[in-house]
């Protein structure tokens, strides 16, 4: 690996974000990390439309250029000489900005490969799906015995900042909540039956995840908004994407007490940090809306199943961890170990446990007071 030359620093840089909301809000401390680096560089962000309100307020980034297609091919000769041909096109983009160095944080073939048509001079990147020709600076992930080593995805990328010359870059995550965004939830919870929204404690519920697997029973998490609302007045909410839309329903037909749909009132993804900020508390599968909980320090229950948490480790003081097998976390730091474990074998009554001992723990906290990242200014729109 070549290091990087302390008389030659980046001047433009180009940031290629990943696409799952979860791991883009990971970058965000490594986009940090690069802006305390390289302060004198100009950093561009490229990421999906739809991620861009994670981008919100961040001093880190200068500029987001969006995404509008879908970059990787879909299934089809016809859709994927469109892809590519898409993926042509926004080379040829990106080459008009005279950028001297990008950061390639996905794994992909095709964000090097972009990087490689935008003609930019120094492309830094993990070595993965055989793009390792395509990167000028190529870092070897972690293996053991010629298997990756479970590396959360937030310590992953503080590495590419380190290659880059950062000296003990933090694991923090930056998140703001737009203000308007505020009032506009305010309005919402109102039309939905809450007199007072920001005297009402609230419960956010995430039933919904990227695949099945990492999906708990929407029948076991509707008992556990009973629990919840029984023992402490707390009103539940629920939010999911449209391709989880099942799983909402079918929470909702479950469970005995009133809980707010709030995709049925119409959100979007400020609308949902600001809802993530307001929130009591979380409880959530291993799926984006965790993260966004842990940067806006809002407390929260992260179930885990067939997936071992060091992947998508954060530093969080107000997270509960439930691993469904009962193993300890620190038992997993085992490379060897294989599971998965199915989330069949969570109980309503044992993650009610962790979720109450965790409501009593934080309960001194006020919502701003736990949620400090989302009220911290307006900062800068991007």
């Amino acid at each position: 690996m070549t290091k990087p030359k302390p008389d030659n620093p980046p001047l433009n840089m180009l940031v290629v974000m990943p696409a799952l909301l979860g791991e883009a809000v990971m970058a965000t401390a490594t986009l940090h990390a690069l802006r305390q680096t390289c302060p004198d560089a100009r950093i561009t962000a490229l990421v999906k439309r739809r991620l861009r309100p994670v981008l919100y307020g961040l001093d880190s980034v200068d500029r987001v250029l969006s995404i509008r297609k879908r970059l990787h091919a879909d299934e089809g000769k016809g859709k994927k000489r469109r892809g590519r041909a898409s993926l042509v096109r926004l080379g040829r983009r990106l080459s008009r900005g005279g950028f001297d160095t990008v950061v390639i944080l996905p794994d992909s073939f095709k964000a090097a490969a972009l990087a490689t048509i935008a003609a930019i001079p120094r492309r830094v990147g993990y070595e993965h799906d055989g793009r390792g020709a395509l990167l000028t600076d190529r870092l070897v992930p972690r293996r053991h015995r010629g298997a990756l080593v479970p590396v959360s995805t937030l310590d992953k990328y503080l590495g590419i900042a380190r290659y880059m010359g950062a000296a003990c870059p933090s694991p923090v995550m930056h998140q703001h909540v737009r203000p308007e965004s505020v009032g506009q939830l305010d309005c919402l919870l109102e039309r939905a039956g809450i007199d007072n929204p920001r005297q009402q404690e609230l419960m956010l519920v995430n039933p919904g995840a990227l695949v099945a697997v990492r999906r708990w029973s929407p029948r076991r998490m509707a008992h556990l908004c009973d629990l919840m609302a029984e023992r402490f007045n707390i009103t539940p909410v629920v939010t999911g994407t449209p391709g989880e839309r099942d799983a909402v329903a079918q929470l909702l037909d479950r469970a005995t007490v009133p809980i707010i749909d709030l995709p049925e009132l119409g959100t979007d993804l400020h609308l949902l940090k600001a809802m993530i900020g307001r929130s009591r508390m979380m409880v959530t599968n291993d799926a984006g809306p965790r993260h966004l909980a842990v940067a806006l320090g809002t407390p929260l229950v992260t179930l885990f199943g067939p997936t071992q948490p060091q992947w998508s480790a954060t530093i969080a003081e107000h997270e509960q961890l439930v691993v469904a097998d009962g193993l300890s976390v620190a038992a997993r730091d085992d490379p060897a170990f294989d599971g998965p474990a199915s989330l069949d074998r969570l109980h309503a009554d044992e993650v009610f446990d962790h979720a109450s001992a965790l409501y009593l723990r934080t309960r001194s906290l006020s919502v701003t007071e736990a949620a400090v990242g989302s009220y911290s200014g307006d900062g800068v729109g991007v």
